[in-house]
């Protein structure tokens, strides 16, 4: 069974009489305890998508399913019962300025119903898994970015979710700090078995934790997997852009200029699999061919856990020595893909 089944679901809005498709016949299920990341550059729908899956925002067409509960089939006050279980944390934290930390957190067990000195145990005790209980009877202005969104996560995990929601949660955060949030709800994700959905712009975000992610792109489910396969094996031209748009401009070699020239040649991405890894290809390939092969990217990136080495190759001139080098990579057991189009 799934923890939430998404099917046929389309979403539109009407503004000033204009109707807009934010959402187009969208598929899919995540599997209870995954890591699920929905990405897409913005407008693609996310948002809207990750606000129909609690009924936030309702789906004009379509069913989501939690737990295999069809949320169109419950009354509002079944609606509110049901939403204890989907807890979502956000890009700007959303705590109350007035409150202090373990008031933050103790607010919707106290909305329950329970009494002051259970909620205050139970937020010490969240406070601790999110390595924060030294800021107990601080004030949200008197926090960073991270500790806010800590503090967010442990007022999240108050009232024991099954699904956790987490709307662009790392966007506001330097990487340093993205990485210790991802971090925590990885161990989040092992310690209690939550769902856990990632809505998110940022590909290295999807590549460190998600186990599964779906591509959206203009309110279209255009690819959908595991992610090390999407990442070795891109098929959609959004998940193209998104993996090769995961790189800096410091990892370029060379000015504008020399990205300028590269549209002109023939480029393959490839990415090393652990057996490949020890091998020295590249190197053995032009002595092989006897040709110079331009290296315009080298990278590793963690995917899932596992390193993974990445380079972009502007291949020499001549279609056929341009197969034999494919073939030649190939066969040493490395992942290509042409990507002139893009780059």
């Amino acid at each position: 069974m799934s923890d939430i089944e998404v099917r046929h679901l389309s979403k539109s809005f009407d503004l000033k009489g204009v109707k807009v498709e934010a959402l187009k016949d969208i598929n899919l299920s995540i599997k209870p305890g995954d890591i699920y990341g929905i990405i897409g550059m913005s407008g693609a729908g996310k948002s809207t998508l990750v606000r129909c899956l609690n009924f936030l925002e309702r789906p004009t067409e379509g069913e989501v399913l939690v737990g295999g509960k069809d949320l169109s089939t419950l009354t509002e006050k079944e609606l509110r019962k049901q939403r204890q279980e989907i807890a979502m944390i956000f890009q700007h934290f959303n705590l109350l300025m007035q409150k202090n930390v373990i008031d933050n957190i103790c607010f919707p067990l106290l909305l329950r119903g329970e009494k002051k000195a259970d909620a205050r145990r139970r937020a010490m005790e969240l406070l601790k898994l999110v390595d924060l209980e030294e800021k107990a009877n601080a004030y949200p202005s008197q926090l960073s970015g991270g500790q806010k969104q800590r503090v967010a996560i442990a007022r999240a995990l108050a009232s024991d979710p099954k699904i956790l929601l987490c709307d662009e949660a790392t966007s506001a955060l330097d990487p340093q700090t993205t990485a210790s949030i991802l971090a925590l709800l990885k161990d989040i994700n092992e310690k209690f078995g939550i769902t856990i959905v990632i809505i998110t712009h940022q590909m290295a975000v999807i590549r460190e934790i998600c186990k599964h992610v779906a591509i959206l792109n203009h309110g279209v489910l255009v690819e959908e997997g595991e992610v090390e396969e999407i990442f070795n094996h891109p098929k959609s031209e959004a998940a193209r852009e998104l993996i090769l748009g995961d790189i800096s401009e410091n990892q370029w070699n060379g000015e504008t200029r020399q990205k300028e020239r590269v549209l002109e040649d023939k480029c393959l991405r490839i990415v090393f699999t652990e057996n490949s890894a020890f091998e020295p290809v590249i190197a053995n390939m032009i002595l092989k061919f006897g040709v110079p092969v331009n290296i315009l990217k080298a990278d590793t990136k963690n995917v899932g856990g596992i390193a993974k080495g990445e380079m972009i190759l502007g291949l020499p001139e001549g279609h056929e020595l341009q197969e034999q080098i494919k073939a030649y990579m190939v066969e040493k057991g490395l992942e290509i893909e042409e990507v002139t189009q893009y780059v």
